[in-house]
């Protein structure tokens, strides 16, 4: 696709390089917090008509979402309090716990693993006595 620019007279020239869009590939929509809300339907409420526009304009702003927060406040969605979005707080007693949880299953697995080393190396030792008393009465009995 060539691009093609305007000049002086009616002829155009080729641009070589592509225009850039300032506009985002994906819109994503805007979302305002109760107090935000409230804050602005008493700001617009207290205001004269011009006044209501310039605050409109300040804040990007459309009267329809005025209606609209103006119909949740009156129906009370503006004031309850609803939960709070995100992951709920953790009490640092329960993740102390579940810590020192996870480091007593590993401490005791480890435990089990040394028992384990402890008792075969037991049995090795027990083995290995065997096998050097049980060659030194052999060559015992060999000898004239």
């Amino acid at each position: 696709m060539e691009m093609t620019k305007a000049t002086v007279g009616r002829h155009a020239e080729l641009v070589s390089e592509p225009v850039e869009s300032e506009v985002s590939e994906r819109a994503t929509r805007r979302v305002f917090a109760r107090a935000y809300k409230l804050r602005i339907l008493a700001e617009y409420e207290r205001t004269d008509r011009s006044g209501k526009g310039a605050l409109l304009r300040r804040e990007g702003l459309y009267t329809s979402l005025i209606s609209e927060w103006r119909s949740q406040r009156d129906e009370g969605a503006l004031s309850r309090l609803g939960p709070v979005r995100g992951r709920p707080p953790t009490d640092p007693r329960q993740h102390e716990l579940a810590k020192l949880q996870r480091e007593n299953a590993r401490l005791q697995a480890d435990l089990v693993k040394a028992r384990r080393v402890i008792e075969i190396q037991g049995k090795l030792s027990a083995l290995l006595e065997q096998l050097a008393t049980g060659s030194a009465e052999t060559t015992r009995d060999d000898a004239p």
